[in-house]
């Protein structure tokens, strides 16, 4: 027999030419990715978005699924996508391997397993294309399955019609048939005649010779007020009625009359119980503008990107949404590498370039921007006063500071697309030469701290500190003077958090003329801004403080800290527009001029809470002050003792977070479980979840809903937890990814749309959009959250109270227990001694008695004298 062949796919229609879009001027093609060091020189791997997904019909799960993961696509069609997207296209990659094929139709394979790295890989060949649809057939099973044949060959009988044999079904159905029974009808009919109706009627003993007071009521509104003897209806009694006497007398006239009374009222009671000065048009067009079904409560992908120039096994350490310009995410990649793997390699790692990557969602597969640095970045966070200003934390301990104000016209322009405007002269980057696109996609970085005074290990967290304050080498805080970010917090795994001062430590009237000539005469790249040149490799932090674990000499290890003006970052993206719109109108840029506010004075702020949250490595959660304060033996400043401290995780916590509805309430996520803490409530967490059926390794609040949180598991899903559905496990889990997601970053793009930014452990980052329901909160959601969160602090202190009444009665008790031993002994003793004296004297009485009878001793009769033989 032979094989069964595979059957052909459809061929896809042409596609429709209509208005065609201006072609734009291609870039020069690069060599596609080829798979002939395993083995397959003719497959070439591919990344096929949604929407080319859907223009060539090889949807996922729909055109192309497991059963025919296959797609046979004519090269006319791709010419013409080449035509109309130009390098754009998902086929751009390949285009001159489509160019080149001798067929008509190429043949495009789906790769779920992601086997070769991507979606999707191309065959280029037509030999490929035939032994992929034709393969060939193994001789023995060919030799096995004719052998096999012959014996079980199946061969068809028709049934054969056999007379019918009664057991007794028939006698059944006889027996439960209906029929109708004349004299069951005669039956009912004189039951009918002599039937009648009884009715008894009685009233309490103390109503007996009662006055009868009659007065009229509503029968329909007292219970009990009538009883009404209705008719039995019975159809074999009803008689048609045939004919009918009316008669009519003379009455007098009636006149209706009626008020507006009654319509007052009804008008009066609708304002009270509902708002009459809602706009219903207003919020109809706001639900008929939304995103799928309210019932609908999945993330739909909304886009991927992946760096396909860079396919070095790196990962994505960081996510940070712009702040003003909509579209456009910054992501930080690091080689997928161990400590011991990054020494060992560390020569090697010298030759990669480590950057911070910068994607448009009007270009998935070219990023943007590539920040420069001297080693792996492992977070990075935007300036609040500046979105042109980035400092990032390495690996190997160093602070970077960016300023891309140069290139922040172009990002606005790529960002705007084919909606700008003629005059514009700037075109976006992939049409630029090769040489000027180079030049203008990587930025070297401004300055770079001290490597001998800074951190030893890898940074795990940076923040900017607030434009509202400042803090001095000691801890204590004071009215900024400069009136914008300068200062940032760090930590590390050298076990020190380390604030830093982006402005020059002294006025530079004060160097010596040497210095300020030498200065002078050092020359500074064009393609360098000199923002921050005064702290290229002499940047040393403000202060740093050590978490020490007490009497021991070990200190803990933090890995995520949360200051007590987190929550204000929120809040800042008007004001961030409002200052880059002041910059681009031709005001001086603050950070072009950092010693400006340095010689105002500084003006303490009193009442400043300087304590923050901190995760550590073995996971900890400590609740600490930033203040320094001397030892009164050594005079020394030391970091004051943790105000508390809890082992609540049971791994190293990776997200340490505010919430953005509640500044004093706090989520810590690490290992298996997560927690929500209440800042002021040293008993313990207002929530501690059970262990997770995979470890747990990002999270972040919802930025609109103030009950709902998104946490990343190691599986490649993402937990939804809604806090107004359930408390004790997750709403909902959605698998995203087939390994482990590394960071989760939603992000509000507008007021009907809000997406969601995934990171997974092989460097792609997958947008999501957020439905209905996980991203509109209901009317009273905050005002729920909020008296959940006052009752689960009320159910701690009845809990601590309850313990410390506990303690007090198991004191009690515990005296009480000693009371009774020392009674009992007392007891015991004095009755032992009566014992002994009754055994003693038993002992005599046996003695003496026994020398009688050996006739030793005699004993007189008249008196109680024992004489001796």
């Amino acid at each position: 027999m032979q094989r069964a062949m595979a059957p052909k796919p459809q061929r896809k229609k042409p596609l429709k030419r209509g208005k065609t879009k201006p072609t734009l001027p291609v870039r020069e093609e690069e060599e596609p990715l080829n798979m002939e060091s395993m083995g397959h020189p003719e497959i070439y791997p591919l990344v096929l978005t949604t929407m080319t997904q859907e223009i060539f019909d090889c949807r996922v799960d729909e055109d192309v699924t497991d059963d025919q993961p296959y797609k046979l696509i004519r090269k006319e069609d791709i010419l013409a996508d080449f035509e109309h997207r130009a390098a754009v296209s998902d086929f751009y990659p390949v285009k001159k391997i489509v160019q080149e094929y001798p067929g008509d139709e190429l043949l495009l394979v789906y790769d779920k397993d992601f086997k070769y790295g991507l979606n999707f890989y191309l065959i280029g060949t037509e030999e490929g294309k035939e032994s992929y649809l034709n393969p060939p057939e193994a001789p023995e099973e060919q030799e096995e399955y004719k052998e096999y044949i012959p014996e079980d060959i199946y061969i068809y009988k028709p049934p054969v019609s056999k007379p019918w044999v009664s057991l007794g079904s028939e006698k059944e159905i006889e027996e439960e048939s209906v029929k109708e029974s004349t004299k069951q009808t005669k039956d009912h009919c004189l039951r009918w005649m002599f039937w009648k109706v009884t009715y008894m009627i009685s009233r309490k003993r103390s109503d007996f010779g009662a006055s009868v007071k009659f007065s009229d009521q509503n029968a329909s509104t007292v219970k009990d007020a009538y009883i009404e003897c209705t008719a039995y209806p019975d159809k074999n009694f009803t008689l048609k009625q045939l004919e009918r006497d009316v008669g009519m007398q003379a009455v007098p006239q009636i006149r209706d009359t009626s008020t507006q009374t009654r319509c007052v009222e009804i008008a009066l009671q609708q304002n009270e119980i509902m708002n009459t000065f809602v706009d219903d048009w207003k919020s109809l067009a706001e639900e008929e503008g939304t995103f799928g079904d309210k019932t609908d409560t999945h993330l739909k992908e909304y886009q991927s990107f992946t760096d396909l120039h860079n396919l070095a096994e790196k990962m994505i350490t960081c996510i940070c949404w712009h702040p003003v310009v909509c579209g456009l995410i910054a992501v930080s990649v690091a080689v997928r590498l161990s400590f011991e793997e990054r020494v060992h390699f560390s020569g090697k790692l010298l030759l990669q370039p480590s950057l911070i990557l910068f994607w448009s969602f009007s270009d998935p597969i070219h990023p943007q921007l590539m920040l420069e640095s001297p080693d792996d970045i492992f977070c990075f966070k935007f300036c609040p006063s500046d979105p042109n200003i980035i400092a990032g934390g390495c690996m190997n301990g160093q602070i970077v500071m960016w300023d891309i104000t140069a290139h922040a016209d172009r990002i606005e322009n790529i960002k705007a697309g084919g909606n700008r405007s003629k005059k514009v002269t700037l075109k976006p980057m992939f049409l630029l030469e090769p040489d000027s696109n180079k030049e203008a996609m990587y930025i070297r970085q401004c300055a770079v701290s001290s490597i001998e005074n800074g951190h030893r290990k890898v940074i795990t967290d940076i923040h900017w500190l607030p434009d509202t304050f400042e803090i001095n080498r000691l801890g204590s805080v004071f009215e900024n003077r400069s009136g914008i970010s300068c200062q940032l917090v760090t930590c590390s795994a050298d076990c020190t958090i380390c604030f830093w001062d982006i402005r020059p430590q002294k006025a530079l009237s004060s160097q010596p003329p040497a210095e300020k000539k030498k200065e002078e005469s050092i020359e500074i790249p064009f393609d360098l801004p000199s923002t921050f040149l005064h702290l290229d490799l002499s940047w040393k932090p403000l202060s740093k403080i050590r978490l020490s674990k007490g009497e021991t000499t070990l200190d803990h290890c933090p890995t995520k800290l949360s200051l007590g003006e987190d929550n204000l970052l929120y809040k800042a993206q008007d004001k961030i527009l409002a200052q880059s719109k002041a910059v681009k109108a031709g005001e001086m840029n603050p950070y072009q001029n950092l010693e400006g506010g340095l010689a105002n004075h500084l003006k303490p702020i009193d009442d400043f809470c300087t304590k923050f949250f901190v995760g550590t490595e073995e996971g900890e959660v400590i609740y600490t002050d930033w203040k320094m304060e001397r030892d009164p033996e050594t005079g020394r400043l030391m970091t004051k003792k943790p105000v508390s401290l809890y082992s609540v995780h049971d791994g190293a916590v990776h997200t340490v977070q505010r919430s953005p509805f509640y500044e004093d309430i706090i989520l810590t996520i690490g290992g298996w479980n997560v927690a929500i803490w209440k800042e002021g409530v040293t008993t313990g967490p207002l929530l501690q979840s059970s262990c997770a059926p995979k470890r747990y390794t990002s999270g972040h609040w919802s930025l609109t809903r103030p009950g709902l949180f998104y946490v990343g598991r190691e599986d490649g899903s993402i937990d939804i937890w809604d806090l107004l559905e359930k408390t004790h496990e997750p709403a909902q889990s959605q698998n995203i990814c087939i390994t482990a997601i590394t960071c989760v970053k939603p992000w509000a793009f507008s007021a009907k749309q809000q997406l969601i930014a995934i990171a997974d452990y092989y460097g792609t980052l997958h947008i999501l959009e957020i439905p209905w329901t996980l991203s509109h909160p209901s009317s009273n959601e905050a005002s729920s959250i909020s008296h959940y969160f006052e009752r689960e602090v009320k159910h701690l202190e009845y809990v601590e109270q309850r313990k410390k009444i506990r303690e007090q009665e198991k004191k009690e008790m515990d005296l009480e227990l000693e009371k009774k031993k020392i009674k009992t002994y007392q007891k015991s003793k004095e009755r032992l001694e009566t014992e002994l004296k009754a055994d003693y004297d038993d002992y005599l009485e046996l003695e003496k008695s026994t020398l009688v009878r050996l006739g030793l001793i005699k004993v007189e009769e008249t008196g109680s004298h024992v004489e001796m033989m």
